[in-house]
């Protein structure tokens, strides 16, 4: 089944997969959301405090598998960007012509998403016959300096 066509929206809007994601990506996206004015949506299925300000809302929905990515995939316009370490949800936005971060600072994109989504799915099976254990590594300042700057650079882009 070919992928919904999308509305081209006036403004792009950043939308944060918010559950996983690391307090101190959180805060990088708090500064850019105010700095670039530009509408952020943290989806999540759990409470989040959030500083006041016109440009950061939270959607709180139920509980459950992929909630949270099934919102935010029926809510996305074309050339909004979705920040997310979920793989397959990033392959969706990005079908739907839009543009995931990863709090690494790796952008998914039509010409790469495939490449990812094959590594993942190659490192899901070795972590399936217990040939690999564990997940990535711990995010450091270096992972949160690499997603500052990706992030940055795309806004400047995308608003400038």
């Amino acid at each position: 089944m070919a992928p919904a066509v999308r509305k081209l929206d006036s403004a792009m809007k950043l939308w944060v997969d918010a559950d996983a994601c690391p307090r101190a990506i959180k805060e990088v996206i708090y500064r850019a959301a105010d700095r670039m004015k530009i509408q952020t949506t943290l989806v999540a299925n759990q409470f989040l405090r959030v500083p006041k300000s016109p440009y950061i809302k939270v959607i709180q929905v139920p509980s459950g598998f992929d909630i949270a990515d099934a919102h935010i995939v029926a809510a996305i316009s074309l050339n909004d960007l979705v920040i997310t370490a979920d793989i397959p949800l990033a392959s969706e936005v990005v079908s739907l012509g839009a543009v995931a971060l990863n709090p690494r600072g790796t952008l998914y994109t039509a010409e790469n998403i495939q490449s990812h989504l094959a590594r993942r799915d190659f490192m899901e099976e070795l972590r399936s016959t217990g040939t690999l254990t564990g997940g990535p590594p711990t995010l450091a300042k270096i992972d949160v300096q690499s997603f500052a700057n990706q992030l940055d650079r795309y806004l400047t882009k995308q608003t400038g």
